[in-house]
Order: structure tokens, then sequence, then C-alpha cells
């Protein structure tokens, strides 16, 4: 069975943008959403800005791939949870996310991993990823999905 994952942390707001964000964490964003980039009128689409820190590295189990992200922010911690408070109190929870997306028997894309490789189906959260997610208020979402064919 193939298996496609990767792993993000996500800051999302209406009001602050992700070069804003950028410049109080200090660090670089991989992937960026601007607010109203594709249309403003009658509503903004997409209607946050999304700051993102990914990790795509084939063959690394989720709870590496979180490490690294997680990894990344550590020397910022303080000020994250900062901003992170701030965004909680201006605009309610749940602006931030550490996301977890599974694909299982993608054709589209090579695997991530062989049958040599680690074994990549289990996973773990250690006291480390807990207190990171309490600490900036971050939701933990997984998505994983079938994504062998019909037979229709």
């Amino acid at each position: 069975m193939s298996l496609n994952q990767y792993v993000y942390f996500a800051i999302a707001s209406v009001g602050t943008t992700a070069d804003e964000i950028t410049q109080l964490l200090g660090v670089e964003p991989d992937e960026v959403t601007v607010r109203g980039s594709i249309a403003t009128s009658p509503d903004a689409i997409p209607f946050c800005h999304v700051w993102k820190v990914v990790c795509r590295e084939p063959g690394l189990p989720v709870d590496e791939q979180i490490g690294r992200v997680i990894g990344r922010l550590g020397p910022r911690m303080e000020a994250l949870i900062r901003l992170t408070a701030r965004l909680a109190t201006e605009e309610g929870p749940g602006g931030t996310i550490l996301q977890v997306e599974r694909f299982f028997n993608r054709r589209d894309e090579q695997p991530s991993g062989s049958s040599d490789d680690t074994n990549l189906f289990g996973w773990r959260l250690d006291r480390a990823v807990v207190d990171f997610l309490a600490a900036t208020g971050a939701d933990l979402d997984v998505g994983e999905y079938d994504m062998t064919p019909s037979d229709d």
C-alpha cells in the first residue's frame, strides 16, 4: 500500500497578513495565502491570510515530520505564543492548526516510502508536541484518505 503524507503548522488571520506574521516571528514561511487574492467582492476569497511551515520530506514518519516543523518554530516560541494569544483574543480561537495529511493508495504521486523504508503507518505525539499545541492554542487536525480507485 502506498502512502503519501505531509505536515504543516498554519496561522490564519483575517487582519494580520502573512508578511506581518513573518516579521513578528522572524521565520520565513514555506507557503502563504493572501486574503482576497482571488476575489474581494462581494466576499473576500480566500477569506483570510494563512502563513504555513510545511514538511513534505518523503520517507519520514509523521512524528518526525511534526518534529521538523516544530523544530523550525522552537527558537521563536515566545514570539509565537504572544502572536497566537493576541490573534485568539482579537479574532477568536481556531486560527492556529497543526495539520497532518495522509493519502493511501494515491496513484498520481510517488509514495513517500517503500516497503524497505521505515514503517510510516503508525505515529505518536510526544509531550513536547502536546505542550507546543497547548502553548500556541493550536488545533490538531488529521486527514486520512483512501485514494484507491473505485471499480465503477
